[in-house]
């Protein structure tokens, strides 16, 4: 009786710690919703040039790729640089926003520019473009599932570290599950749609044909988001990680664009919460934008540099 009484003890120390568990998940996954939603708006533009059949394994590949980055490289590193080298965070993130923000301006100046690449008809993508595509989504969604799980981290930092653990791998699976879930929904939409046209009810055929012809421009926006996005998400990162505790380079300014977002809230009555959060935004979208064209200018300015100079050799006999 007494060891099933110690039994029962350690079940329910159990349960409560489970329950401990699924609860700081919860608190740390809706910390990262921001970030989550970005995520979702960034990749369903890399799947526009796709054949039907090709886009939910493609999606289910970006899937497990997102996976192996939060389990097999984020969630380690991030574990480990919290446990001894708190410091180099906040850099690594940078590093990270930096990279997105240059994919985002990059594609403003493919856009102005005239030189983006052709849209490629979905029935002429070769396997080769096919892994080149997945590979650049799984590389911009290590950028975003490292900002994710590292806002995670910061959430249950006073936790134990195996409970830590258990938490993020249970935010790493939720987050991963709700996101391509999503993009999945999305990119389908218009198979639903042409369903539904087959069927006999009016309103059925109706909606099904609406949500076809929908599509093309819903994923159209969806781009811009994601290029906005890139933007955003980089920016913020370059702007709350710029002065953060350990870099000791200069006063974060995010600090500031805080401020006046909450003066804004506070002195914009119901609308304040908005307007505050649309500020805080597009301050972030404005340095994302900012860092990410000197990227470009960078990179295309350092080419055209090596061709002139090889132009101006002369030519030996």
């Amino acid at each position: 009786m007494g060891l099933l009484d110690d039994i029962a003890a350690l079940a329910k120390l159990a349960a409560a710690s489970i329950d401990d568990v699924g609860a700081a998940a919860g608190r740390a996954t809706a910390k990262a919703a921001g970030v989550v939603v970005d995520d979702t708006a960034v990749t369903p533009q890399y799947l526009r040039s796709v054949a039907a059949k090709r886009e939910l394994p493609i999606v289910w590949k970006i899937a497990k790729g997102s996976i192996r980055n939060k389990l097999i490289f984020i969630l380690p590193a991030a574990l480990l640089l919290s446990q001894f080298l708190p410091w180099l965070l906040p850099i690594i993130l940078m590093i990270g926003g930096t990279y997105l923000a240059y994919e985002g301006a990059e594609k403003i100046w493919h856009k102005v520019s005239g030189h983006h690449d052709a849209e490629v008809p979905a029935t002429e993508v070769s396997p080769e473009a096919e892994k080149k595509m997945i590979a650049g989504a799984i590389r911009t969604d290590l950028i975003l599932s490292a900002e994710i799980m590292v806002i995670a981290l910061a959430e249950v930092a006073d936790e134990a570290f195996w409970s830590r653990l258990l938490i993020l791998v249970v935010v790493a699976f939720v987050i991963t599950i709700i996101v391509y879930g999503i993009v999945a929904a999305i990119v389908k939409m218009d198979d639903v749609g042409l369903r539904l046209a087959q069927y006999e009810s009016g309103f059925a055929k109706a909606f099904g044909r609406g949500l076809v012809l929908a599509m093309p421009r819903v994923l159209a926006v969806i781009s811009v988001v994601g290029t906005i996005a890139m933007l955003w998400v980089g920016g913020h990162i370059l702007l709350v990680n710029l002065g953060a505790d350990g870099t000791g380079w200069i006063p974060a300014p995010y600090e500031w664009v805080h401020h006046l977002e909450v003066a804004i809230h506070d002195g914009t009555g119901a609308l304040g919460g908005t307007l505050g959060w649309l500020f805080n935004t597009l301050c972030s979208a404005i340095v994302g934008l900012i860092v990410g064209a000197a990227v470009v200018a960078v990179l295309h300015l350092l080419p055209s540099r090596k061709k002139d100079q090889e132009k101006e050799e002369p030519v030996s006999h």
